[in-house]
């Protein structure tokens, strides 16, 4: 009983921890508009507070095999607590948008290591056997925080303040501390060398690409000097580090996780779910309330079932993993419910109803857990226990850089498709003068009528949301074959 109650201490307070992480993904981004007051920032500048702590998050993430080596898996946990609660509170305090992106750099090199040490712990805790359990859990958090943090955030800074969105990681932050102080057993420390150099051309290549998609929308993409820089340092940084890994005895990142033919298709498999993921409720808050006029309330009030849906499969596939089932079997089939509800999707209207949207999401919200719960416990079927703590800052890396290239993909598409679908729509009704001169709508009231101006804006935006819908759609489809590739390990 003794051991039950720890496994259940060590779960919560873990859980705790990656809940609080991941809800800092997207919880502030409804409360931009009421910072930019408060700090005097421009709309450009107050998207830093977005990219600045997703930038450091990727750059650490992959350093948290190195230091749980280092320091100790506990001790590593408990440092990353401790600092991600404090900077959550500075954040909270910030009278200036220097101050708030300095807070944010430390709020995500401190929150980095909580996910993947999330994993790690948790499948040591848990027998074998019960590893399809504790994927269950922890996917709980990582899948449903982003998904409810929009929703929490409007409530918050609605009733509250949007102080409030970083505030309300103290208590959540504490009770963490205190229960992995509680709980969770040290690890064997061991003297590593830090590849410096490893480190810097990895750290380049993923701080340029995070930048070139956090920021290439607001710049015109390839258009901007920026964007080019930023690509360029990319790619060097990439060859760089690669070229450098090969010729050294130590890399920074261990050569024998990528003998592992399921952890590298698990990589693969989590970038594509990654997409799907993020981008899905990156594109459906702005369909809502830009043109369906929902309030932010009813939007998170619609968007809220797409989580539960996800928690009633994840808590249903801990208990058919414990059974003979081939938890292939269970990716497939989740990979076609996600399927089946993007084509719903990619067939909705202005005038789609709130049951659909509520259904669809609950689909999709089923199919999410039913495949990311198994590809998490297949990645880490056959891989060195010794491995698992490196090997699950790649997997949270993977599947970050997933939802960054989802994001960055379908929102540059969404623009460009709503202004040439807007010039086609125009030109078929003969408005083609009126919108090649760019008039504002002000203008155009008395020489074209502003209910014809606003049909033809809703009719090329509902024909964009659904071509992202469908580009989506394939891209999961896309994945299918990559199940096939992981092997499962049989029980006998």
């Amino acid at each position: 009983m003794a051991r039950l109650n720890d496994q259940r201490l060590v779960t919560v307070s873990i859980m705790l921890a990656t809940v609080m992480q991941v809800l800092d993904t997207t919880i502030a981004n409804v409360a931009l508009p009421h910072m930019q007051g408060s700090l005097s920032a421009s709309t450009d500048q107050i998207t830093w507070v977005l990219t600045s702590y997703i930038v450091a998050a990727a750059i650490m993430t992959p350093t948290v095999g190195f230091m749980a080596s280092r320091l100790g898996r506990r001790r590593l946990f408990l440092w990353s607590v401790a600092g991600f609660t404090v900077a959550s509170g500075l954040c909270g305090l910030s009278a200036s948008l220097d101050q708030m992106v300095m807070f944010r750099i430390l709020q995500g090199v401190f929150g980095a290591a909580l996910v993947p040490l999330s994993q790690s712990v948790l499948l040591d805790a848990y027998p074998v056997e019960k590893h399809g359990q504790a994927m269950a859990i922890w996917g709980m958090g990582v899948m449903v925080g982003p998904i409810l943090g929009p929703t929490l955030g409007g409530w918050l800074t609605e009733w509250y303040s949007w102080r409030w969105v970083f505030y309300i990681n103290l208590p959540f932050g504490l009770l963490a501390f205190a229960g992995i102080w509680l709980s969770v057993s040290e690890t064997e420390t061991r003297k590593v060398r830090f590849d410096v150099m490893g480190f810097a051309y990895l750290g380049l290549a993923i701080g340029a690409f995070q930048l070139m998609l956090d920021r290439g929308e607001q710049v015109q993409w390839f258009e901007s000097f920026e964007i080019q820089l930023e690509a360029v340092l990319a790619l060097l940084g990439l060859y760089l580090f690669v070229v450098h890994s090969l010729t050294r005895k130590d890399p920074f990142i261990d050569p024998a996780l990528f003998k592992d033919r399921n952890f590298v298709t698990g990589l693969v498999f989590i970038f594509v779910v990654g997409i799907i993921l993020l981008a899905t409720m990156a594109l459906l808050p702005p369909f809502l309330q830009q043109w369906k006029d929902y309030p932010a309330v009813t939007t998170g009030l619609v968007l809220a079932p797409r989580g539960l849906g996800s928690m009633f499969s994840m808590m249903l596939v801990g208990r058919l993993m414990r059974t003979r089932l081939d938890p292939r079997v269970l990716v497939i089939t989740g990979l076609l419910f996600i399927t089946f509800s993007l084509h719903e999707m990619a067939g909705f209207t202005l005038e789609v109803s709130r049951n659909t949207l509520i259904w669809t999401g609950v689909l999709q919200g089923l199919g999410l857990g039913l495949v990311f719960v198994p590809a998490s416990a297949l990645t880490y079927a056959t891989l060195n226990p010794s491995l698992r703590t490196e090997g699950a800052s790649l997997f949270s890396l993977s599947r970050n850089l997933g939802s960054s290239v989802g994001i960055s993909i379908m929102t540059a598409m969404l623009s460009r498709n709503l202004w040439i679908n807007q010039q086609q729509l125009g030109e078929h009704l003969q408005l083609g003068p009126w919108l090649s001169q760019g008039l504002p709508m002000k203008e155009m009231v008395g020489s074209v009528p502003a209910a014809v101006y606003q049909t033809l804006l809703s009719q090329a935006a509902e024909i964009s949301y659904m071509n992202d819908f469908r580009l989506l759609m394939w891209i999961n489809m896309a994945a299918i074959p990559l199940v096939f590739l992981l092997r499962h390990q049989r029980r006998v």
